[in-house]
C-alpha cells in the first residue's frame, strides 16, 4: 500500500511516526495517496484523466504542466514554481511526474527548507501537532478551518491504526458516514497501478486470501479474474467486513448485498462514494438491466451524471473507469450500511 510506502520513505529519514502520520492524514485529504492524482476539478476542464493527463505531461505533449494552476500528486502541488521545480525535478531523475518514490523525493526536498516544520516532525509525538502544521505550513490550502485540521488529523489516526493496529478510544469525536466511505475508497485507491504483468496486484489477492472465512471456501489464484477479491480486499483494509460482503465472485457478491438488505436494483441509482458498482456487459440497454454480473468496481466520486470508479482487474490492472448515472452495463449497486459505522466507530490515536 502506498501508505506504508510512505511511511518507510519518512521513517528512514528520521521523522517520528505522529510526524509521518501527520503527513499521511495530509496527503490523504489532498490526493487520497494517488501520486498521479489530477485535481477532480480540472479534470474536464483541460479535458485530462489522472493517467491521460500524467502520460502527456511525460511525453511533452502537455506543455503548460507549471502554469495551469491545476494541483497534481501527493501534495497537490498548484503553484507555478513548484509546479516547474516537480518538473524539473522528475526529468532530472528521468523519472515519470506520476512516480511516487520521485514525489516523495521532491517532498523531502522541499520539506528540507522549512526549518521549524521540519523540526516539529523529526520531535513530535502528536499527531494532530504534526498535521495541524503540514497544512499551516506546507499545503496551506484554502480551507483552513477548525474542522478542516480535525479531518486531516483523523485520517493521519485511521492510517495509524490501519498500520500498526494501536489506538485508543477518544470520547470527543466520532467517525462520519463520510469518513466511514472514505476509508474503503483510500484503501481501494491505494492500490492504484498495481498490476499483473509485474506481480504488484498479490499483494491484494493474498489480503483476501488471509481473511477468513474464504467464500465458498475457495482461495483465489493469481491468475483468476479478481475485480470482486479488489472490492473485497478494500473491505478487510477499512476493517469493514461486517457491512461489506466478502467475495471473489461477482453473482455470489450480489447475491450477499440481497442478503443483507443492502442491494439496489435501480439502474438509475445515483450512487456515493464507497458503493459497488456492477456491471454486466451483455446489458442491451433497454430497461433494468437483470442479467449476470461480470465486474464490480467502488465509486470514487460523481459529479453532475458522471461516475468515477476505480476498479481491480480493469485490463489486469487497478484502474480508474468513468460511466454516466443510468448508462448502459450497468447491474446495481451494493450499498453498504456505513452509517452504521458512523454511529458506532470511534477515531483512534497513536498510543
Amino acid at each position: 500500500m502506498n501508505e506504508q510506502r510512505i511511511f518507510k520513505f519518512f521513517a528512514e529519514r528520521g521523522f517520528t511516526e505522529a510526524g509521518i502520520f501527520g503527513i499521511l492524514g495530509n496527503i490523504k485529504d489532498e490526493s487520497g495517496g494517488n501520486p498521479r492524482n489530477l485535481q477532480n476539478s480540472y479534470e474536464r476542464k483541460l479535458g485530462y484523466t489522472d493517467d491521460s493527463y500524467t502520460e502527456a505531461v511525460d511525453s511533452g505533449l502537455y506543455k503548460n504542466f507549471a502554469h495551469d494552476a491545476a494541483g497534481y500528486g501527493l501534495a497537490q502541488w498548484t503553484y507555478s514554481t513548484r509546479k516547474e521545480n516537480l518538473l524539473k525535478f522528475a526529468k532530472d531523475q528521468g523519472d515519470s511526474i506520476g512516480s511516487l518514490d520521485m514525489q516523495l523525493a521532491f517532498m523531502y526536498q522541499e520539506l528540507k527548507g522549512y526549518k521549524k516544520l521540519f523540526a516539529v516532525l523529526a520531535t513530535t509525538d502528536s499527531i494532530r501537532a504534526a498535521s495541524d502544521t503540514f497544512m499551516m505550513q506546507y499545503e496551506r490550502p484554502a480551507d483552513q478551518s477548525e474542522s478542516a485540521k480535525r479531518r486531516r488529523a483523523s485520517y493521519g489516526e485511521e492510517i495509524c491504526a490501519m498500520l500498526t493496529g494501536v489506538g485508543k478510544p477518544d470520547a470527543e469525536e466520532y467517525v462520519s458516514e463520510e469518513q466511514a466511505r472514505q476509508k474503503v475508497v483510500s484503501a481501494a485507491v491505494s492500490w492504484y497501478g498495481r498490476k499483473e504483468a509485474d506481480g504488484s496486484h498479490r499483494i491484494i489477492i493474498d489480503l483476501y486470501n488471509g481473511h477468513t472465512p474464504l467464500a465458498r471456501g475457495y482461495k483465489v489464484r493469481y491468475t483468476d479474474a479478481w475485480c470482486a477479491a479488489f472490492g473485497s480486499a478494500a473491505a478487510i483494509a477499512a476493517g469493514y467486513t461486517d457491512i461489506i460482503p466478502t467475495e471473489c465472485g461477482c453473482g455470489q457478491m450480489i447475491r450477499a448485498f440481497q442478503v443483507m438488505g443492502r442491494w439496489v436494483e435501480d439502474d438509475a441509482y445515483i450512487p456515493a462514494p464507497g458503493d459497488y458498482i456492477f456491471y454486466d456487459w451483455d446489458d442491451s440497454g433497454l430497461g433494468d438491466n437483470t442479467g449476470w454480473p461480470e465486474h464490480v468496481g467502488i465509486v470514487v466520486s460523481v459529479t453532475g451524471n458522471v461516475i468515477r470508479v476505480i476498479e481491480g482487474n480493469k485490463n489486469d490492472a487497478v484502474g480508474y473507469r468513468e460511466v454516466m448515472v443510468n448508462g448502459r452495463y450497468i447491474r446495481g449497486y451494493g450499498v453498504p450500511d456505513y452509517a452504521s459505522k458512523a454511529m458506532t466507530e470511534r477515531t483512534s490515536k497513536l498510543a
